[in-house]
């Protein structure tokens, strides 16, 4: 993967590229860790070899691993990251095109890179946390920390 910075400035806003067979969690995790990263937003299009993605199952509290083995467009890519447990964790969710046309989307779990992937990854000054909320287990975002939050305009 590569990356340019755009604008440094209190926020800082990154272009990366992603290479062919680049893993996409793998590398935005590795990337979010060099560069500490702790309040993030990123949108990506490009194009993945293969890719998992998952469904929440509130029941089991686990991810259902959906994996497709065959070349889609993604369509859209948003995500955050924010840190969990002191270290960044990378919270995407994905839409990928196949090649008649469909579409199919959930968390993206796994994400192999082919031929490129085009992320706009933007870094703002506050500080994100994620906390486990005890009913789903998940490491959800938690604004009940000092600093974190809004406040309406008076």
């Amino acid at each position: 993967m590569r990356s340019e910075t755009l604008h440094r400035n209190g926020e800082a806003t990154f272009v990366l590229v992603f290479d062919k067979s680049d893993e996409v969690v793998e590398e935005l995790t590795a990337f979010a860790k060099d560069y500490r990263l702790a309040g993030s937003h990123f949108t990506a299009i490009g194009g993945l070899s293969q890719v998992t993605l998952g469904f929440f199952d509130p029941r089991l509290k686990a991810y259902k691993r959906i994996p497709l083995h065959e070349q889609v467009e993604v369509l859209s890519l948003a995500g955050n990251i924010a840190i969990d447990r002191k270290e960044p964790k990378v919270h995407a969710h994905v839409v990928v095109g196949r090649s008649d046309g469909t579409a199919l989307g959930g968390h993206l779990l796994e994400g192999r890179v082919w031929p490129t992937l085009e992320v706009i990854l933007e870094e703002t000054p506050a500080y994100l946390r994620r906390s486990i909320d005890p009913e789903t287990g998940l490491a959800l975002l938690d604004l009940t920390r000092k600093g974190a939050s809004a406040q309406p305009k008076s």
